[in-house]
């Protein structure tokens, strides 16, 4: 009763009335705080944090605007968890045993801007998890066991600009996932096991034009082929994927191929192709070896150093015969004029004897 006097219009403007009363609204909505957690009413925040709990209080105030459900023992979370908190803007529920999450989890809250799930051991993400979250602009999913991202999970956040996928099972990513992040500033993918071989070349031009237009992100180092270990893959040359184009030629399908029918074979492929299934072999290939790049590029300067020094043996050779050629006829025709004039001696003495 005390409370509602004070709040009382005849001795308040109105203005400070109605400040009063939602300030009064405010503080009796945490009246209900959990008993595990610490409530702040001025900052409307629910501190449930390093309590070791298994699961989420059903008593949350709905006008809660930070949660910090961080450091304690939660291995999964009812999809209605959060149903009612529709003001909540921060959500931290970082390091915990998480290792799913519910498609509708976050569903009712519209107004979140920043959602950290760092530190668990989520392994999959639904497509629909992130849908309905127009206002978010920071995301953490670093340190958990994601190996791939499903096509269409970005779509709905036009306003992130920060997004962290450091320490996770990521091997590759497909460039159409991030293609909606129009407002996305800084990225981290560190510390995954990334193949930068085909699967990554798409995902890998998506990274140039990021760079491109002013993005921030940090290293993504190859773990395979052996060749490319260490190395930024932002720093490996386009000419390394050029084999790929040769590949999608060669698997595109031909204007006079026909499907054929279905492989069921469970068991694993044969050495030799099975003359029971009508299926294309599929050839695997490998990425460009830059080892090998550089070996054939020696073999090639040493087969043309070969030849160059085989042809100038050649040509060395041929001008000193033509110069022997030309000796020898200058000789020989300087002694035709002395053959000559012999035997012009000799008709000349048979003439002086028949006369005689």
């Amino acid at each position: 009763m005390r409370v509602a006097r004070r709040c009382y219009p005849s001795r308040w403007a109105q203005g400070s009335f109605v400040a009063c009363c939602l300030s009064l609204c405010a503080a009796s909505s945490l009246l209900s705080c959990p008993s595990l957690c610490k409530c702040n009413i001025s900052s409307l925040q629910v501190d449930c944090s390093g309590r070791g709990l298994t699961s989420v209080p059903p008593n949350i105030p709905q006008d809660t605007r930070t949660l910090l459900l961080l450091n304690n023992r939660l291995s999964s979370i009812s999809g209605k968890a959060f149903s009612n908190l529709s003001s909540l803007h921060r959500l931290d529920i970082s390091n915990n045993f998480l290792d799913q999450l519910p498609s509708q989890l976050l569903s009712n809250l519209g107004n979140l801007t920043e959602l950290r799930l760092r530190n668990n051991s989520i392994r999959s993400l639904d497509r629909d998890l992130l849908q309905g979250l127009p206002l978010l602009r920071r995301l953490d999913l670093s340190l958990n066991g994601l190996s791939q991202l499903p096509s269409g999970l970005f779509d709905d956040l036009p306003t992130l600009h920060w997004l962290t996928l450091r320490s996770n099972r990521l091997q590759n990513l497909d460039r159409v996932t991030f293609e909606p992040l129009s407002n996305l500033e800084t990225i981290q993918l560190g510390d995954n096991p990334w193949e930068c071989d085909c699967n990554l070349r798409d995902f890998k031009h998506w990274m140039e034009w990021f760079t491109y237009r002013g993005g921030k992100m940090d290293e993504l180092q190859c773990t395979l082929p052996k060749d490319l270990r260490g190395r930024d893959i932002r720093m490996v040359p386009v000419e390394m994927f050029s084999y790929c184009s040769q590949l999608d030629d060669e698997n595109s399908p031909g204007p006079s191929d026909k499907p054929g029918p279905p492989c069921t074979k469970a068991s694993p492929a044969p050495l030799e192709p099975d003359p029971g299934l009508d299926c294309p072999q599929r050839q695997r290939y490998r990425p460009a070896s830059v080892r090998r790049a550089i070996g054939t590029v020696i073999i090639a300067g040493v087969v043309c150093g070969v030849v160059c020094i085989m042809m100038v043996v050649a040509a060395a050779y041929g001008c000193i015969y033509a110069s022997l050629m030309a000796k020898y006829q200058r000789e020989l025709k300087k002694r035709q004029p002395l053959m000559g004039d012999a035997e012009g001696e000799q008709e000349e003495q048979r003439q002086i004897s028949s006369v005689a």
